[in-house]
């Protein structure tokens, strides 16, 4: 049987050489490499090619968002392997493409397990992480459903736009204009274009 090719990428060297070192004495995984940065987990990737990566998030350089973003579409799954249960590298590493994502203080057994699991294409999430990706689903934004175009179209209606500069503004027809207008109106559940306009300004959407 095949043993799961391993590349451990954390900043500091005591965890590297602790995960190694357990690791190694598993029988089905085989530990190919190891990177300090995000910089050296993408070259250390496509040279080693392993099945999963251990990504650490917060690294000089280049952090592990950052690394997972521009190792989209390899075929490694990535972990999050982190000390860190932050919204704001949650999401965009979870958006980046990371598989599973667990906290250092996971056992060891249970970090072994969670790199089989992601090998047969089964995730692994923290208790904690499961539910505040489902607490930020259920509060998604509502313009998060709005399309590009219709986007763009809020963006010039929160500063005050016409149809008819909208049209010009954008090259489009005045009529599909007042199409994305409705269909903005009834994604936002919304009344009308000033109420529009209120919510585009109070989020940030201009």
């Amino acid at each position: 049987m095949k043993n799961i090719r391993v590349l451990i990428v954390d900043d500091h060297e005591m965890v590297r050489m602790g995960l190694s070192t357990f690791l190694q004495t598993e029988p089905d995984i085989e530990v190919v490499g190891e990177g300090k940065n995000g910089r050296e987990a993408i070259a250390k990737a496509n040279e080693l090619m392993p099945d999963v990566i251990l990504m650490d998030l917060i690294m000089d350089e280049m952090n592990g968002v950052e690394a997972t973003k521009a190792l989209e579409g390899h075929l490694a799954k990535i972990i999050v392997l982190t000390s860190y249960l932050d919204d704001e590298m949650l999401f965009p590493v979870m958006e980046a493409g990371a598989f599973s994502y667990i906290l250092k203080t996971t056992s060891a057994s249970g970090i072994a397990n969670c790199i089989r699991k992601a090998f047969k294409g089964e995730a692994t999430f923290e208790g904690q992480v499961t539910q505040r990706m489902f607490h930020q689903m259920r509060h998604k934004p509502k313009h998060d459903e709005l399309t590009r175009r219709e986007k763009e179209v809020l963006a010039l209606v929160g500063k005050g736009q016409t149809n008819k500069e909208i049209s010009e503004n954008l090259h489009i027809g005045i009529k599909t204009v007042k199409t994305h207008v409705s269909h903005i109106l009834m994604k936002l559940e919304l009344d009308d274009r000033t109420k529009a306009a209120i919510y585009a300004n109070k989020h940030s959407l201009v």
